[in-house]
Order: C-alpha cells, then sequence, then structure tokens
C-alpha cells in the first residue's frame, strides 16, 4: 500500500519528451541526463526532470498527459508544422507511444468514471505500478476536420486546449490576441457534445472570454499562474481566475520559473533571480484561495520537462518526485491536512469524475 499521498500532476507532455526529445521515460532520470551530455538542440538538455521511475517515487499515481504539435503558417512567430496534416502525423506518432506504454504496463488510459476508480483504487492499495493518465490536446491545430476530432476521442481524447503559443486555427495562444472564431465556436460546441474538458491554459484573453462564454461543459486551467503576481498575458487575471472559479475550475499551477517570479530572464544563467523553490508555487496557490475563499479550485499541473528542466525550475526539485515536498510546505503554511489532500489530488479528482 501506497503511504505517501497521492499526487496528481494536471499536465505533463510525456510524449512529447518522448517523441521529440527521444527520451525514454522507462529509464531513471539520471539516466536520461547522462545520455544528454553535450548535446546542444534543446534548451533543457541534461536537465530533464519526469520519468516513470520517479513518478512512481513521488507517487505521482495520475496524470493529464497531452498529445501537442503545433501548425504554424509561414508568419506565424515561433514556427511549427507546415500543415495541419503533418501536425495531425505527429499526434498519431504520440499515440502510437502511448499505445505502447499502455501495451508494456507502464500507463493505463483513464476515459471514464469507472476506469479512474478503478485504478485509484489499485493504485492506493499498491497492486499496480502503472501509472494512470488522461489524455489531452494541447493546441487543437492538429484536428484537420472535426471528424479528425471525432476519431481523437474514440483514441480516448477527453480534453482540449484549444490554442498554444501564438495565432491558431481555432483561438489565439499565448503572445497573441484576437478572437476564437467561427471555427472555434464550433469547435468547442463538437467538445460539449462529445463530454469533453476544455482546458483554457493558454488562450489569450479575447479567446478566454468567448470561449467561457460558449462553453457549457467541465472546465480547467491545466497549467496556469497568477497575473497579479507575474504580470505576463500568459498568466490569467484575478477577473478569470473568478470566472474559474466561478465555473468550479481547477487551475494547476505550473513550475516554470520565468512563470512563478517577476524578471526571470529565459537562458540567462545564473539567473537574475535565482530564489524559485516550491514556496513560490505556493504564492500563487495562496493568491487563488483568497480569491475563491477556499482551496477548491487550486491543484498541480507542474509543466515539468515541457521546453524547460532543472535550468529553469525550483531549485527544490531536482526530479517529479520532489513534489512530495509540497505536504509539509503547505502544513508550514498553515494548511490542514484535508486541504492539502485537497490540492495534491482531491481537487483533480472532483473535475475528473465529472466526465
Amino acid at each position: 500500500m501506497n503511504t505517501q499521498p497521492l499526487i496528481i500532476d494536471g499536465h505533463l507532455d510525456l510524449s512529447m519528451n518522448a517523441m521529440e526529445w527521444n527520451r525514454d521515460l522507462r529509464r531513471p532520470v539520471a539516466d536520461i541526463r547522462a545520455l544528454e551530455q553535450g548535446m546542444t538542440d534543446k534548451p533543457d538538455r541534461g536537465n530533464s526532470t519526469v520519468a516513470f521511475p520517479e513518478m512512481r517515487a513521488g507517487n505521482v499515481g495520475i496524470c493529464i498527459g497531452t498529445l501537442i504539435a503545433r501548425y504554424a503558417k509561414p508568419t506565424h512567430p515561433l514556427g511549427g508544422w507546415r500543415s495541419p496534416e503533418q501536425a495531425w502525423g505527429m499526434v498519431q506518432a504520440q499515440l502510437a507511444w502511448y499505445d505502447e506504454m499502455i501495451r508494456q504496463g507502464e500507463l493505463t488510459m483513464i476515459r471514464n468514471g469507472v476506469e479512474l476508480e478503478d485504478h485509484l483504487s489499485a493504485w492506493n492499495m499498491g497492486e499496480t505500478k502503472t501509472i494512470g493518465f488522461l489524455l489531452s490536446l494541447e493546441g487543437a491545430d492538429s484536428i484537420v476536420t472535426f471528424d479528425h476530432l471525432e476519431r481523437l476521442y474514440e483514441r480516448g481524447l477527453r480534453a482540449i486546449g484549444p490554442a498554444h503559443y501564438g495565432p491558431g486555427t481555432y483561438a489565439f495562444g499565448t503572445n497573441s490576441e484576437g478572437s476564437i472564431g467561427d471555427k472555434g465556436r464550433e469547435l468547442l460546441k463538437k467538445m460539449d457534445g462529445l463530454g469533453m474538458a476544455l482546458d483554457t491554459t493558454h488562450l489569450c484573453d479575447t479567446s478566454f472570454w468567448e470561449a467561457m462564454d460558449c462553453f457549457q461543459g467541465v472546465v480547467w486551467a491545466s497549467h496556469s499562474n497568477c497575473r497579479s503576481l507575474v504580470d505576463h498575458n500568459r498568466q490569467f487575471s484575478d477577473d478569470q481566475l473568478k470566472a474559474l472559479v466561478e465555473r468550479d475550475a481547477v487551475i494547476g499551477m505550473p513550475l516554470d520559473a520565468w512563470m512563478m517570479v517577476p524578471n526571470w530572464v529565459k537562458g540567462e544563467y545564473p539567473p537574475v533571480n535565482p530564489q524559485v523553490t516550491l514556496d513560490q508555487m505556493i504564492d500563487h496557490m495562496d493568491h487563488i484561495c483568497q480569491l475563491a475563499g477556499n482551496v477548491n479550485h487550486v491543484a498541480i499541473g507542474t509543466d515539468l520537462d515541457g521546453g524547460f528542466g532543472t535550468e529553469q525550475g525550483p531549485l527544490d526539485v531536482d526530479t517529479i518526485a520532489d513534489l512530495q515536498k509540497l505536504t509539509s510546505l503547505l502544513s508550514a503554511r498553515g494548511y490542514a491536512e484535508a486541504e492539502i489532500t485537497s490540492i495534491l489530488s482531491g481537487n483533480w479528482l472532483r473535475k475528473l469524475r465529472q466526465l
């Protein structure tokens, strides 16, 4: 039986790390880092934090695992796949990896309440080491047609964040601004009909408010922090946070340092503001709790290894197993045991049970 508290991480780019970063997540983090020594193609080489052994060691028994493949027109500021069809192809490669990890007993897909409760019971009793995951699509550009959406749903997709960075097919994302348009509204209606969740993370302000008005189903923000603490459009304003609370949403707190403290400069090491720890994650949690009047809307959504590693993360997080430190840190801040359980897993469980 697992004795550490269960942790649910609301955002991990597992298949991106496997298929684009070429990381074998069955290996320990130390092995993955060793294999990347001397590599310079990615900024986080040799600094990874997530692998299946460390997830098990930290009792991270459930996560929301992503598919991600951005389509980018030639004018897109960040680039991406040259066509939606190519983005669709990358999503299929990521799905194939998930399928193989399921076949090998490393992962189990959670698609409904029965599968969630079965996995939760087996994990808590120590009867399985297979990590449960709910499948989410970060950025909807790879949905070539709505037939493609239905095909993804049949493969297990249960949540979508319509945009990522920049302008997208169905919404505008971080560092851009614009409407969801007719295509975005139609996507949200199709998602509603299928009973899927809307992940509001990365939506620009206009797209956020339009999506919240249009979509009637389960809403969450898998990995977003507070704009009042770090002033950037990637974060949510207090008005947006209040709107999410009114919809009974859960907001997962990410561990990307530039989103945790002001004045972090990406790629500058040692950083200008190095004092980033899990305490800053709790600062963002505290802010939302004060707005909501309770702890029911904050959770964990680390985004660990989402294009960054230990070079751009909290000083007290070497691997994802260190999330267990949150128990004592939250207790020291005055959170009661039941409140800590809600933050570590209970709030995500409430939302997953609604799908």
